[in-house]
């Protein structure tokens, strides 16, 4: 079973206007609301693969149990724990004249050293049930920086698998218990390594630098020019073919949900890398996030390259 981790749940509201004008009246032409957090971008890909799946994390109020119900209706199991407050909302304008998009990301609530503990309990019931566990996304307010280190060090004392996909120092201090996979971007590899890349070559020795301390799979996207990844089984650079996209929004979380699928199934870097590339551009061929077509599957795994640039 694949366990998402999503402490920060939300509900993301996509509102489309012909153009916004600041500080007048909008009217909202057309208005979509779905449970969003990057870890359920996560449990959705996963679930289109065929995968057992498990969602939990923080929820509360009405908006928490439309999260629940939104998950239920899509046939994804999901144990939350239920706080005081309620679950926030992510606001995205979609300017349809320039095909601009504004953001309004709101807070969400507090949550205690009780709900903490509540929390933490039932995670490590959960966890006697999973093969792999993502952890995903920020935290609310109350959490601290360490949460996410706290978790994979349970994780793997459990001997599981563990993917951490943060940022600052949710990442920073999660790294130090050496997660079985991370996912930064070239931001975060500034962050954590101290040093700015300028070109693939040195993205690749960062990945390597970061392996090398204990990191077992080391994974920068390139965008649109794939993927590197850094393991025991070598530096590996996937590319991707040219097709034209319709949303990114989500592509890094539907390569987080293939590589958690693929190390259930005890894929080798080389198979799981080619997987996740073909899973997240399938998403990116898509408007609806968390999302891609099996149809379309075979064709990327054919067009979906992947070469061992060096051995360990």
């Amino acid at each position: 079973m694949i366990l998402t981790v999503t402490l920060n749940v939300a509900i993301d509201r996509a509102y489309r206007i012909v153009e916004l004008k600041p500080f007048t009246v909008m009217r909202v032409s057309d208005c979509i609301c779905t449970a969003g957090g990057k870890g359920l971008n996560i449990i959705r890909v996963a679930k289109i693969t065929g995968a057992d799946v498990l969602a939990t994390g923080f929820a509360g109020g009405h908006a928490g149990a439309f999260v629940c119900e939104q998950l239920k209706n899509k046939g994804i199991p999901n144990d939350f724990v239920f706080v005081s407050g309620e679950t926030r909302s992510c606001i995205n304008v979609i300017d349809e004249k320039t095909g601009k998009q504004t953001e309004f990301l709101e807070p969400g609530f507090t949550v205690t050293p009780e709900d903490i503990s509540v929390f933490l309990q039932k995670f490590d019931l959960l966890l006697q049930r999973a093969d792999v566990v993502t952890i995903s996304g920020s935290v609310p307010a109350g959490c601290g920086d360490t949460i996410y280190a706290d978790l994979v060090q349970r994780v793997k004392g459990k001997g599981k698998k563990v993917i951490l996909d943060s940022s600052g120092k949710l990442l920073a201090q999660g790294i130090k218990a050496h997660p079985t996979m991370i996912k930064p971007n070239r931001d975060e590899l500034t962050s954590l390594t101290g040093f700015s890349p300028a070109d693939n070559q040195q993205l690749a020795d960062c990945a390597r630098q970061l392996h090398k301390k204990g990191i077992p799979y080391v994974v920068i996207s390139l965008g649109r020019d794939g993927a590197l990844l850094a393991c025991d089984e070598g530096l590996f650079q996937g590319t991707t073919p040219d097709i034209p996209v319709v949303n990114t929004v989500g592509c890094g979380d539907a390569m987080v949900a293939a590589f958690a699928v693929g190390f259930e199934k005890g894929y080798r870097a080389a198979e799981m890398l080619r997987f996740a590339l073909a899973v997240s551009t399938g998403n990116a061929m898509t408007a609806e996030t968390g999302f891609y077509r099996t149809e379309d599957l075979p064709w990327l795994l054919e067009h979906c390259q992947v070469k061992c640039i060096s051995k360990p």
